[in-house]
């Protein structure tokens, strides 16, 4: 076709399309340039081309399978076209605007539970435009069952975020990509990879993947979601002490729902699952606590019951919020209400500091903050070197006779090139959140969880508790 007959044609084709199809393109196109005006990128507005041959000029034949003479080949095509356009928009609409979110554990209980399902908004921060923008949209980063990746290695985009409608504040619940889920041992992942490798070595892990699995590298956006709680903001000193979060030498107010470790004793008897799910400890936290002949006098001197035949009446543990541990304390059955001391943890971040630290008793730690200069010491390196290296793409960044080397220059002093948070569960001694693997970038953030869409409670049957009706709708960042 000569230009002139591709002109005649082109004029025809936008005569004929009917008035209904341009008033869908002119929304369509409207929308996309608001997205691109929001992205940010000029350049994605080539893409306008694509859609005015989709809505008017047709020459790319996306609906040829209309025109098929076979009944089949049309009804089949009609499924793939709808469910290609359903996964695109879920596409776009869990990139920029927001996504479901289940609740896999304990550690934010109770203010989300076990089996709450959130609505995550991620324009309350501002969208990131993704890392890996090839991926499938409905799963983090394997296939089930096939148990494959769920996105390409490349192209692989720069860390952008468009505009959102704040930051994050202290006090958020804030869902965001786990930091220590970079590199991962497909077999074990609970614990982390670095945590494995402090347990067995790394040398063993590489050694033995029919026990561990392949040992594999996770983009940004690929890594498992977490949710946690932002206790710690850019530019802050932060210190634990008996479990009271102090920001720069003042102690900030706990969450209403914040539990910690608690014993717990009957004077006699037994704690009944009807008495338990009316004080609220799920059938996961209900733990009997194994005490043997030597243990008696120590427990007999702490208050606890001991009978006069030397023997004790069942002393329990679990995680138990203030309002919990004020109702154990008024009731006159009750023998002793006393809280788990915090022993020392030898997977505390950061290596090398924390050696004296307790989960109750962290810090003083200072949180990075974008623009902020540090001077390079070998105890700022154990404590920042792996932000600088792997966060701030600095690969080659490494501490020598106790030196630090950036691309292979000694330097004395480093700027960050993002903001970092300190992020805690509020069930405080059964949460593994920053105090055993460190602080999390900004570009690691994913978005505020709004709503808790519905939520279910697996220690019950469907028709019988099973769905939590009071949750529904409920404001899932309220405390």
């Amino acid at each position: 076709m000569d230009k002139n007959a591709f002109i005649a044609d082109l004029h025809q084709r936008v005569r004929d399309t009917r008035p209904s199809r341009w008033v869908r393109f002119g929304i369509v196109s409207l929308i996309f340039f608001l997205w691109v005006a929001w992205l940010g990128n000029w350049w994605v507005a080539l893409l306008w081309i694509l859609l005015f041959d989709i809505y008017i000029t047709g020459y790319i034949p996306f609906t040829w399978w209309k025109k098929s003479k076979s009944a089949a080949v049309r009804t089949v095509m009609s499924w793939v076209d709808a469910i290609v356009y359903a996964l695109v928009l879920v596409y776009f609409v869990f990139t920029f605007i927001g996504q479901n979110y289940q609740i896999p554990s304990s550690s934010l209980e109770k203010s989300l539970l076990v089996g709450d399902y959130l609505w995550v908004n991620k324009m309350a921060y501002g969208p990131r435009v993704p890392f890996t923008p090839v991926h499938f949209p409905l799963v983090q980063n394997t296939f089930p069952i096939i148990n494959t990746k769920s996105y390409l290695d490349s192209p692989q985009w720069k860390y952008h975020r468009l505009k959102g409608l704040g930051s994050v504040q202290r006090g958020d619940i804030v869902v965001f990509n786990f930091p220590a889920g970079d590199t991962v041992a497909v077999k074990i992942q609970n614990p982390d990879y670095y945590t494995l490798s402090k347990m067995y070595g790394r040398e063993n892990i590489l050694a033995n993947p029919q026990t561990f699995g392949e040992v594999i590298y996770r983009p940004v956006d690929r890594r498992e979601n977490y949710v946690k709680r932002a206790v710690g903001l850019p530019g802050e000193r932060l210190k634990i002490v008996d479990g009271v979060i102090y920001i720069n030498g003042e102690p900030i107010e706990q969450p209403e729902n914040v539990q910690f470790n608690y014993y717990y004793q009957l004077k006699e008897g037994v704690f009944t699952p009807e008495r338990w799910d009316e004080l609220g400890i799920s059938a996961d936290d209900r733990h009997q606590v194994p005490v043997t002949e030597e243990d008696v006098p120590a427990l007999r001197q702490l208050g606890f019951t001991v009978r006069p035949d030397g023997t004790v009446p069942t002393v329990y543990a679990s995680p138990l919020t203030g309002e919990m541990v004020s109702r154990l304390e008024a009731s006159p059955d009750v023998a002793k209400v006393m809280k788990v001391p915090a022993s020392q943890d030898e997977y505390l971040f950061p290596d090398g500091v924390s050696d004296s630290w307790t989960r109750a008793d962290y810090g003083e730690i200072w949180i990075p903050a974008k623009g902020a200069t540090l001077r390079l010491t070998p105890k700022a390196w154990e404590i920042y070197g792996r932000a600088i290296r792997d966060y701030e793409g600095n690969p080659s960044a490494t501490l020598r006779d106790g030196k630090v080397y950036i691309d292979g220059e000694p330097v004395d002093n480093y700027t960050f090139k993002m903001d970092y948070y300190f992020m805690m569960g509020d069930n405080r001694d059964n949460s593994l959140d920053s105090r055993y693997w460190g602080f999390v970038p900004e570009d690691h953030i994913v978005g505020r969880p709004e709503r808790v869409l519905i939520s279910f409670d697996k220690d019950k049957s469907l028709f019988n508790g099973g769905i939590r009706w009071d949750r529904i709708l409920r404001d899932a960042n309220s405390d």
